[in-house]
């Protein structure tokens, strides 16, 4: 790469961090880190101590899946790899999520197989749980003990996947499954806004297992993983086909060698663009907008117009589809996970009975 960079290649290829200095410390935002890391800090020895505690809902398993990041680990395909895993062995399965970014208070639930709500009464995630995975029930609300109860005593579910449930300690778990890419890893280890964590990288030590997204090269040094004791499951994420507008699947080469317009609302696009160029498609532009955006008729507007400027088919993540209107025309790329080592400790970790491929 010579010259300055383009837009695509900044997020191909991202500056490195800069490095700590004597201003940086006395910079606002670590200054506003501190004050966000103490609150947090203060919670957590709450919770520790036993002076706040959670709530047990006895007879349902819970599982929690979450994160340390803000954002872009890889959490949603890992709860759809679970939900369809129990559901595989038996398993009465609930899926608890807060419904990120939905208009509506009210607490919602339902499955892929009824009439679906719209995504501002139930937010992008639980829509797209709810779709791949219609055997699941979703629970949307803010009060998950709340939801908790009504999957136990109202549909006589035995297991609920609580989603991003690392931080919500209110509800008690039997597991504390955290997702780590590899490829981002923890960043600089600093608390929002000067890094990218939601709690220090010791809160580790409450996970029970670590699910890592495995990098497609050189992983990040991660020095904050080596003093973690907790087994860990290593996975693999990858495109498994294209679906056209019409809802017909093609192979993940139907693309190969057409121009594409990219169009998501992502934390870290570089991922999905990078999907897209591995399977032969042609980057021509890329309308990239905030994470669960919400896409205006004019915004939509515009970049149809660009997509037929540049000759090119708009593509997309199945989590923006769902944020889309009837009648846009977008492919939409699909990823699936493999299990590369640890299935037997995952299998443990949801309660489930024997062995598959290793110890």
């Amino acid at each position: 790469m010579t010259g300055s960079p383009t837009a695509l290649e900044r997020i191909f290829y991202p500056p490195a961090p800069e490095p700590w200095t004597r201003r940086a410390l006395l910079s606002p935002l670590a200054l506003l880190s501190w004050t966000y890391s103490g609150a947090v800090r203060l919670r957590g020895a709450l919770y520790d101590s036993g002076l706040l505690r959670a709530e047990h809902v006895e007879g349902l398993r819970v599982i929690s899946i979450g994160n340390l990041n803000v954002g872009g680990t890889g959490k949603t395909p890992a709860v759809l790899h679970l939900a369809e895993l129990l559901i595989r062995e038996g398993r009465k399965v609930g899926i608890l999520t807060r419904g990120y970014g939905r208009e509506s208070q009210e607490p919602l639930t339902f499955t892929g197989k009824e009439p679906l709500p719209a995504v501002t009464e139930a937010g992008d995630e639980p829509l797209l749980l709810a779709r791949r995975c219609p055997g699941a029930r979703l629970f949307v609300g803010a009060d998950r003990v709340a939801a908790a109860l009504r999957a136990r005593d109202d549909f006589g579910l035995d297991t609920v996947l609580l989603d991003d449930g690392f931080q919500h300690r209110r509800l008690h778990r039997d597991e504390d499954l955290v997702v780590v890419d590899e490829a981002v890893g923890l960043g600089n280890g600093q608390l929002l806004p000067r890094g990218p964590l939601r709690e220090p990288p010791s809160s580790l030590r409450r996970a029970t297992l670590l699910w890592l997204r495995a990098a497609p090269g050189d992983a990040i040094p991660n020095p904050w993983l080596e003093a973690v004791t907790a087994p860990r499951v290593r996975t693999r994420y990858g495109p498994t086909g294209w679906w056209d507008p019409s809802g017909t699947e093609h192979a993940t080469n139907a693309l190969e060698g057409k121009p594409v317009l990219a169009l998501a609302g992502l934390a870290r696009p570089g991922g999905f663009l990078k999907t897209v160029t591995t399977l032969g498609a042609e980057v021509r532009d890329a309308a990239l907008f905030p994470d669960h955006h919400r896409f205006s008729a004019d915004e939509l507007r515009q970049v149809e117009a660009r997509a037929r400027q540049q000759g090119a088919r708009i593509v997309t993540t199945e989590k923006d589809a769902v944020r889309l209107p009837a009648g846009f025309e977008a492919w939409v790329v699909r990823l699936g996970v493999e299990v590369l080592e640890g299935e037997a400790h995952l299998r443990r970790a949801l309660g489930l009975p024997g062995e598959t491929r290793d110890l």
